[in-house]
């Protein structure tokens, strides 16, 4: 991983980092690196608080497993403002600075999105409503499910909005939705602004089951069009995760749009990783190389 002294000398060709932050295991890393020096590309892994890089000595910068950003969402934003000054930045960071706090969803339920009910609780608020049986809490800002509590007893739920709005947090509560342990979520991917693929993801909270690729119904791949198409910046993404859940009545509802830093699962298309790193070359000067197919694909000679 990066760390030397900058400005990085000149050499042939696009050069690509590939943000990232310390303590972390990102499986999709490696992969991603080894497919761009497949494509002739020279990338490498570079801690996106590094203060010794010097950002303009990069063709473009993938943000991707940069997960401590939770803890310091303004000094995250605040570099990727200073970098998207230098070089050209995926995703582009007015959609970071939207994304990266999950009020987005409210934004997009206004748009006309179902997505999962949600009660929200700024710090000075108190939770109304929310007369679900088992409850699920956690900040707006958050990953993982950090500081996220599942529960059946209110008291307990209201403690968990109490902490978070205490600390100056957003809190958004929602109901807990059983058949996500049968169904799970399906996530959709998408790469270079066409669908990918599917998977089949096992709850966070509680005992699950291995992610899997999934073949999308039709009603789940029109929400996620209709998801994709209320963001404005929908042309200029390179990757987008719609991850969905069904209500009991069978309608999909959106749960989450990870637009920041989300695990592509490319390890579930044969081609996973050279389909991004085709997808992102074409954002270069010049425009890279391939063709992208109705679902992303990149055809290969």
């Amino acid at each position: 991983m990066s760390t030397s002294p900058h400005p990085v000398p000149p050499t042939p060709g696009p050069r690509v980092a590939y943000a990232t932050c310390r303590g972390i295991e990102d499986v999709e890393m490696l992969p991603v690196l080894a497919a761009f020096a497949r494509a002739g590309v020279r990338a490498e892994a570079v801690l996106w608080d590094d203060p010794a890089v010097d950002w303009s000595g990069f063709d473009l910068v993938l943000i991707r497993s940069v997960w401590d950003y939770i803890v310091q969402r303004d000094a995250f934003l605040a570099w990727a403002r200073r970098t998207a000054a230098l070089t050209r930045v995926a995703n582009p960071v007015p959609v970071l600075e939207q994304n990266t706090d999950k009020t987005y969803l409210r934004n997009l339920a206004e748009a006309g999105v179902p997505i999962v009910p949600t009660a929200w609780v700024a710090p000075g608020e108190e939770l109304t409503g929310a007369d679900w049986p088992e409850l699920v809490v956690k900040p707006t800002v958050s990953s993982g499910a950090r500081d996220t509590v599942r529960t059946t007893d209110r008291a307990e739920a209201l403690a968990q909005v109490a902490a978070l709005t205490a600390a100056g947090r957003t809190a958004m509560v929602q109901p807990y939705l059983p058949m996500v342990e049968d169904e799970g979520e399906t996530s959709l991917l998408y790469l270079g602004g066409g669908f990918s693929h599917a998977v089949r993801r096992g709850p966070m909270l509680g005992g699950g089951f291995a992610d899997v690729a999934r073949e999308p119904a039709d009603d789940q791949l029109a929400l996620a069009e209709q998801v994709l198409a209320a963001v404005p910046e929908r042309a200029e993404l390179l990757y987008a995760r719609v991850d969905l859940v069904r209500l009991p009545d069978g309608s999909p509802v959106l749960i989450e749009l990870e637009l920041t830093e989300p695990r592509l699962f490319l390890d579930l298309r044969p081609d996973g990783p050279e389909a991004l790193a085709a997808a992102a070359l074409r954002l270069l000067p010049g425009g890279g190389s391939g063709n992208t197919g109705p679902r992303g694909d990149v055809s290969r000679s």
